[in-house]
């Protein structure tokens, strides 16, 4: 967890940096539309500086979450994962991303590799299971690595697979892909793999279940989580 020393040597204020940060992560906007958004407020700070801020917190706030959230998805997400790969290019080249979601919609676990194969599907299995345990169902699409991987570690017989059983992890990927174009693409592996990391958390942390909830409950959880953020980082 991080201390308060963080923002010991910035002129700002954290609170406008932790906003800054916020709306760069949860929303579709590039970082000179924050540099507008911040300006209306009359915060007067260049693009480059979003770019530092989001850089030297964005992956603090999304840690802080992350050690917060995990011991109760250890306890309550292991009724049913979902999970699948999409491709990224990164720097005009194809990589792959592989994500998993528990049955609500929580974002378990994301990782960039270069290849599309068993090796890259064990890899991610196992940093899953590692953080989270193992779920009493695993959903799938029929990619044969995923039979293979789960085989190797003991869980075939936990394997579902299904036309349209895999939707919710489907539907998962489309915020991740608005923030994709708008950022414009990714140049480097390891810029890919640290906001896909962070976007998880905040991605988390906001999501609220909207359409499933009545109006006055999802105004309570929206105040709760927007209260919450505002306190990351303060010791």
């Amino acid at each position: 967890m991080t201390r308060p020393a963080s923002f010991k040597y910035f002129k700002t204020s954290p609170e406008v940096i932790r906003l800054a940060v916020m709306l760069y992560i949860r929303f579709p906007l590039s970082l000179r539309n924050v540099e507008d958004l911040l300006h209306e407020r009359g915060i007067d700070v260049s693009h480059e500086t979003v770019r530092y801020w989001w850089n030297r917190f964005g992956p603090m706030f999304a840690a802080e979450i992350r050690q917060k959230r995990v011991q109760q998805l250890r306890a309550f997400s292991k009724w049913k994962w979902h999970v699948d790969e999409v491709f990224v290019k990164v720097n005009g080249k194809r990589h792959y991303l592989w994500r998993a979601v528990d049955h609500e919609g929580e974002v378990l676990e994301a990782v960039v590799t270069k290849r599309r194969n068993k090796a890259a599907a064990l890899k991610f299995l196992k940093k899953l299971m590692k953080r989270h345990g193992c779920a009493d169902e695993i959903v799938t699409d029929r990619f044969a690595s995923y039979k293979a991987a789960l085989r190797d570690l003991g869980a075939l017989e936990k394997q579902q697979k299904g036309r349209w059983l895999n939707n919710r992890v489907e539907n998962s990927h489309l915020p991740f892909r608005r923030r994709e174009r708008a950022m414009q693409r990714f140049r480097r592996m390891r810029s890919l793999q640290k906001f896909a990391s962070v976007h998880s958390s905040v991605y988390n942390h906001f999501n609220q279940e909207r359409s499933l909830a009545r109006r006055d409950i999802f105004k309570l959880t929206r105040t709760a989580a927007l209260a919450e953020w505002r306190e990351l980082c303060t010791g």
